[in-house]
C-alpha cells in the first residue's frame, strides 16, 4: 500500500470517545456506536471544515482510545457532552483511500498494522472527506511516524 510522508500542523478535535482495541470482540460495535452517536448531533459550533475524523490515541499494546468527531477552530468552545483531543503536529504517513467507509478502512488498517512503519503510536487518524456517498468516499489515513 502506497503512502506519502507529510508534516501536519496541530489539529483540535472534539467528539465522543471510548476505549477499545484490535483484540476486543466488540471493537466494531464500539467504534460504530460512536459514529452513530455523532450522527445524531445537529451541529458543532466552530467547525474548521466539513470533514469527519476517527482518531486513535493513548495506545497500550493493542488497546487505544477512539475518538469520533471533527476538527474545530483554535478558539471554539468544546460542546457539552463531548471531549477534546489534540492531534499533535508532526510527521505522518498519509494513505489515500477510495471506497466503502467501513470495508475499505478496515482493510487498510489491517495492512497498515502489518507494515514496517516506524510508528510513534501518539495519534493516528482517518479523515473522511466531504460527501455523503458512504460506498465510494475519499478517506485519508494518517499514521504518526518517527
Amino acid at each position: 500500500m502506497e503512502y506519502e510522508v507529510v508534516r501536519l500542523e496541530e489539529k483540535r478535535v472534539v467528539g465522543f470517545c471510548a476505549r477499545t482495541g484490535n483484540d476486543k470482540e466488540e471493537v466494531g460495535n464500539v467504534i460504530g456506536g460512536l459514529w452513530q452517536k455523532l450522527d445524531k448531533v445537529a451541529s458543532i459550533q466552530g467547525r474548521k471544515n466539513e470533514k469527519y475524523i476517527g482518531l486513535y490515541t493513548d495506545y497500550v499494546g493493542m488497546e487505544y482510545n477512539t475518538t469520533v468527531g471533527c476538527e474545530i477552530e483554535k478558539d471554539a468552545v468544546i460542546p457539552k457532552d463531548m471531549i477534546e483531543k489534540i492531534i499533535p503536529a508532526g510527521k505522518y504517513a498519509k494513505f489515500v483511500l477510495h471506497g466503502d467507509v467501513v470495508k475499505t478502512v478496515q482493510k487498510a488498517w489491517q495492512e497498515i498494522w502489518e507494515m514496517n512503519l516506524e510508528r510513534t503510536f501518539i495519534a493516528d487518524f482517518e479523515e473522511y472527506q466531504q460527501g455523503n456517498d458512504m460506498d465510494n468516499m475519499e478517506i485519508h489515513v494518517y499514521v504518526a511516524i518517527k
